[in-house]
């Protein structure tokens, strides 16, 4: 069985260690992890992983946030894999900070990088991994804000958390996203 596990995020070294980032961050600690190691492919930063005998591909779209639809979809295509099993690793804001929650359908929420996944694939049936990052910020500033470098403060609470979402994609493509919500969504 294949997976594709997305962690959404924007190239270059500027927008490293920013919130807008964490998918990024999950992808790097999964593949970390799982011993594998990203090579630069068409549209994505490519890594090929085995979990408990199922083949996951995880990927960094280089296409910036904004058009992340086309990386998924050519991914998608290529390996033929079923939308089913995608899961997409994404910033949420309307999340207190470090708050997870996997959900398998659902609209943008305002996200521009699951905007465009939705219309690439035409599809809001697709599960994502929503890492609470706050809303510390005043009315306006939001893109401020996700493009923002993490504090120290929030890093503290953030590092144990990535680990746990580690865990809940190794749930996803070992248990299913229904088991998966079951077991760590509100805890």
């Amino acid at each position: 069985m294949k997976y594709l596990i997305v962690g959404l995020g924007n190239i270059g070294v500027e927008y490293k260690n920013t919130r807008h980032n964490i998918g990024f961050d999950i992808a790097d600690k999964l593949v970390f992890d799982l011993k594998g190691e990203f090579k630069v492919e068409r549209l994505a930063s490519v890594a090929k992983v085995k979990y408990k005998g199922r083949q996951l591909m995880v990927i960094k779209p280089t296409t910036y946030m904004n058009l992340s639809g086309k990386s998924v979809k050519y991914w998608l295509d290529k390996e033929k894999i079923d939308v089913k099993n995608l899961l997409v690793l994404v910033d949420d804001v309307a999340l207190p900070l470090g708050t997870l929650r996997i959900k398998t359908k659902g609209g943008d929420a305002g996200h521009n990088g699951l905007t465009d996944i939705i219309i690439k694939l035409n599809t809001v049936s697709f599960s994502r991994l929503k890492v609470g990052i706050g809303n510390d910020f005043p009315r306006g500033y939001q893109s401020d804000y996700v493009l923002g470098k993490w504090s120290n403060q929030e890093i503290d609470v953030l590092l144990p958390r990535v680990d746990v979402a580690v865990d809940m994609i190794q749930s996803f493509v070992s248990i299913g996203a229904d088991l998966t919500m079951t077991n760590f969504n509100n805890k």
